[in-house]
């Protein structure tokens, strides 16, 4: 029996729309919102319209009745032109609006969905702090019930998606209670945007993902409804880690996009590209690295589809989730400093998209679990840690 990768056609149908989508809409413009660090709202809308940020959703909340694998598919061929869209677009599905599908309740999904869905709304996931960084359960901000509210107090960091025109919420960990051993209990609380007390900080200005939404959140007693609440009181720690471990399949697909789109240009600056009196494409030099940045391209696609088949299948995925984020991420970093080497000057020059895709690839090994992390992950799941 012989194993078929081959996408079914509905699927191939939406990677080349999207393909077709990243090539003639986002490429000509994105350039220019990078450099001017601003959010490409025209792009996103035409993005809603496309039903991207609905793909993995039922069509009762509005959605496309799609998968992961769908979304992969779509970040992919998305991060092929421009990281700043795919994470725009990742981060409104997998953190924005997965956690009100997962653990929400029928009215929170009915009442937030359908416009997250859409594009209308983004969503974000408030959970990395200050002074926490990847010890998530470090929380620090807290949540304390006053009658038929929660009061939060703290702040939040490096939150995608929190401070644009149509950011609706922020679904915040915050500590809620004590365990009889002291440890703390975590839970999650949607906060929709504009609640009095709720600051949303400046952008940041930051090395890479500059046409994206990044900034600091700042909680002084922000009371939202005791109905927030998201899942189950305490439940917020096991919550998030069950989005992180989708959302790193998310940005493994996004990583093998950047991947590719540095293949993708250094082929054709490789053709055109003219040096002693031939194409330096001629050389073998460059050929050998153009082969192995190919390599490096198509084994990590291979790797975030499997996790992405293991999760739609309803089939454990963690330990295939890490190692997808681990190996996509690192070799899109080599993907992109192979790309600017091959295009010499040019490479260093912000006209030329390489020059976009290395200043981009660095955060994909720090974001959602650094590499580090996805090292104790898959240890953990052999079975070699205490």
């Amino acid at each position: 029996m012989s194993l078929d990768h081959r996408l079914p056609a509905e699927l191939e149908e939406l990677r080349r729309t999207v393909e077709a989508f990243a090539h003639d809409v986002v490429a000509p413009k994105i350039g220019e919102y990078y450099e001017q660090h601003a959010f490409p709202y025209e792009i996103v809308q035409e993005m809603g319209r496309m039903g991207l940020f609905g793909l993995p959703f039922p069509e009762e909340y509005g959605g496309m009745g799609g998968d992961y694998l769908a979304l992969g598919i779509a970040l992919e061929e998305l991060a092929r032109v421009d990281s700043s869209v795919a994470i725009t677009l990742e981060a409104g599905v997998s953190l924005g609006a997965m956690p009100i599908y997962h653990f929400g309740t029928e009215e929170q999904k009915r009442a937030w969905l359908p416009k997250l869905c859409s594009g209308e709304l983004l969503g974000a996931f408030g959970l990395t702090e200050p002074d926490g960084g990847s010890d998530a359960g470090a929380t620090r901000t807290t949540a304390v019930r006053d009658g038929d509210n929660w009061v939060i107090n703290g702040s939040k960091c490096f939150i995608t998606n929190s401070g644009t025109d149509i950011t609706g919420l922020v679904t915040v960990t915050a500590v809620t209670g004590r365990k009889a051993d002291g440890a703390p209990l975590i839970s999650s609380i949607i906060v929709p945007s504009g609640t009095p007390g709720f600051t949303v900080g400046a952008p940041y200005s930051k090395v890479g993902w500059s046409a994206s939404d990044t900034r600091e959140l700042s909680f002084s007693d922000v009371r939202v409804p005791a109905a927030n609440l998201l899942g189950e009181e305490g439940r917020g720690y096991a919550q998030f880690l069950r989005i992180l471990d989708e959302g790193r399949i998310a940005i493994a697909a996004l990583a093998t996009g950047l991947a590719q789109g540095c293949v993708d240009e250094s082929v054709r600056y490789a053709k055109e590209r003219q040096a002693f009196g031939r194409a330096i494409g001629t050389n073998q030099a460059i050929q050998f690295k153009l082969a192995d940045m190919e390599m490096r391209a198509h084994t990590s696609r291979l790797s975030w589809r499997h996790a992405a088949s293991r999760l739609v299948h309803g089939e454990p995925f963690k330990k295939e989730a890490a190692l997808a984020k681990l190996y996509s991420s690192e070799i899109a970093v080599d993907n992109a400093r192979e790309a600017t080497q091959i295009h010499g000057g040019y490479g260093f020059m912000n006209e030329y998209p390489v020059a976009r895709m290395w200043r981009d690839a660095k955060i994909l090994e720090i974001g959602e679990g650094t590499s580090e992390v996805q090292r104790m992950l898959i240890a953990r799941e052999l079975g070699v840690t205490a």
